[in-house]
Order: C-alpha cells, then structure tokens, then sequence
C-alpha cells in the first residue's frame, strides 16, 4: 500500500514538471555577425534578456540593446513603441541584430504583432501564478509523503492497524487528487458578471451611465481573486468600415483607461481586448433604435473555478 500511494504522488508530481521541461539546442552566435531571427519567446530572465525559440527548434539567447527599437505592427501599420518589459512568454518576435562576446544576440530591431502581444500577455498573467501554485503544490505532495511514512507506522503498531492504514491512505490519495483537481482549474474561467456600455455616434467618449457601470464591475472585481476583465468594442453602420474599426477600439480603449485609471485595476487583470467595428451586430443597423444599441463595449468579468470554488454567473448592466 505504501508502494502505492508514493507511485501516486510520484505520478503526480511528475505531470506537474513535464509541461515545464523542454529539450532544445542553443545556439552560439558569432561576436560581431549580424543576424535575424524568428521565433517564439519560451523564456524570460528579466526585462532586458529572454530566450527566443526558432521553428526547427533551436534556441538563441537574446539581449536588448542600449536604444533597442521595439514595435508593434497592427493593422493599419502603426508602430508602436514599446518597453522591453513588455515581452513576455508565448510573443512571437522578429528580431535582428549582431552577436556579442558571450554569443548571445544584441537586439538592435524588435519587431511582433499587436494583437499577439495581447494573447501572449493575457496566457502569462493567467500561466505564472498556476506555475508558482504548482511549485507550492509540489512541497506540499513532499510534506504529504512524509505524513504518510509516520501514520502507516503508527497504524500498523496498533491493533488493527491494517484497517486504519487503509483509511488513512484512502484520505490522502484523495487529498493529492484534490490539489491537483484545483491547479487544473486555475486556468478556468467562467463569467462572472456581464455589462454593456453605449455611445454616441462618433464617440469614444464614456457617458455618466456608462461609468456608472463601469463602477459597479470595478467593486464586484475588488472582492474576487483570480479575476480577469474581458473587453471588446463595437460599432454602428454609420461611416466607413476602416473607420468604425478604429473607433471601437478606442471606446475599448476608453473603458480600460477608466478602469486603471479610476479604479486602480491592474494591468495584469485585462485580458485580450478587441475591437469588431460594424461586426457582431446585436441590432439592425437599418434603424436609429438598433444602430444606438450597437454602438457598445461588452465588459465581462470572468474569475478561475481553481481560486474562487463557488461561482456563479449573473447578469450586468447596460447603458
């Protein structure tokens, strides 16, 4: 019976590490060579140096150059600038630059997708707590078998002690069950509130019944953990299609501006944000009545089933 619940424990703690070990080579560069390279960013030491992994699965260690030009491409070719604080894990990057001393890559030029750094952004914020849960999960399993050893002993002491070995082996097979059931669940968001917020045509400015709501989701999120807040814009028929793209991203834009702003949520509480244009209308733009409905930012606040056990999903506001 021993036997058997550290093969469980072991199985399990195993599981835990594979999704986290990775085999690849790395490659060395050439002091002085220029280079580009494309690939996906699988590691980050800290702001200013990442590991890049290439399609064929060769790894380059890079470091961001003094005055490095970071950029963002969008849509309408933008070019945003950003930090270098703003790689994360999962950004897919085209980078060129010239090999140092220690033949890592100087990033001189960074270029990635807009929307990819969104998605990339919204997995780390929700994959580096589950990691750093895992590691606590992994000492606790440790402690666990410990336990284990020194009940058995007891039990097995005692008149009989086979039955209450038994129980108490049940009981913690079942505990490690448990806290791995709750580390597969912190990745699972369910909504938790909704709320919809319109605007004037042309606008992208906020309305007093359009903060108001906003209010109400910002004080529903201060009493969760674990939460993420989903935004997405949208627009009437009224002007070109070009056009409304851009505004519904900035009444996006508005309401997570608001958010931060006047209510201090942060940054790593904002998923992958987006705006339709004159796409996923709930209304018929043929008339006043339908265009002023879709004219709107959906706002839903969603939590993880693995922090907050007893959730339900209720309905928001609109205005």
């Amino acid at each position: 019976m021993k036997l058997k619940i550290l093969a469980i424990i072991s199985t399990f703690l195993l599981g835990s590490l594979g999704v986290l070990a990775q085999n690849a080579q790395t490659r060395s560069l050439a002091a002085g060579q220029k280079y580009k390279i494309k690939g996906v960013v699988v590691e980050k030491y800290d702001d200013e140096t990442f590991l890049v992994r290439d399609q064929v699965g060769v790894d380059t260690k890079v470091a961001v150059a003094p005055n490095a030009s970071i950029r963002a491409n969008s849509v309408f070719g933008s070019g945003e600038r950003y930090q270098s604080r703003s790689i994360v894990r999962g950004l897919n990057v085209e980078l060129e630059g010239v090999g140092d001393n220690s033949g890592m890559l100087s990033a001189s030029k960074i270029r990635f997708d807009r929307s990819n750094l969104a998605t990339a952004q919204s997995i780390d914020a929700r994959v580096s707590p589950a990691e750093d849960r895992i590691s606590a999960a992994e000492q606790n399993a440790q402690r666990l078998s410990g336990q284990i050893d020194e009940l058995m002993a007891i039990s097995n002491a005692a008149k009989g002690g086979a039955k209450a070995a038994q129980d108490t082996a049940d009981a913690a097979v079942e505990g490690v069950n448990a806290t791995n059931r709750r580390i597969s669940d912190l990745d699972d968001y369910v909504v938790q509130t909704t709320a919809t917020v319109n605007f004037k045509v042309g606008s992208a400015v906020l309305t007093p019944d359009g903060k108001a709501a906003l209010d109400l989701i910002a004080a529903k999120a201060m009493t969760l953990k674990g939460y993420l807040i989903e935004v997405t814009g949208f627009a009437s028929s009224d002007g070109d299609a070009r056009t409304n793209k851009v505004l519904s991203e900035r009444r996006a834009q508005a309401v997570k501006d608001y958010l931060i702003m006047t209510h201090n949520v942060p940054l790593r509480r904002f998923s992958t944000s987006y705006g339709y244009g004159e796409a996923q209308s709930i209304a018929d733009n043929a008339s006043r009545a339908g265009r002023e409905q879709n004219r709107r930012v959906e706002i839903k606040l969603l939590v993880s089933r693995g922090i907050n056990t007893n959730v339900e999903v209720r309905s928001g506001t609109s205005n």
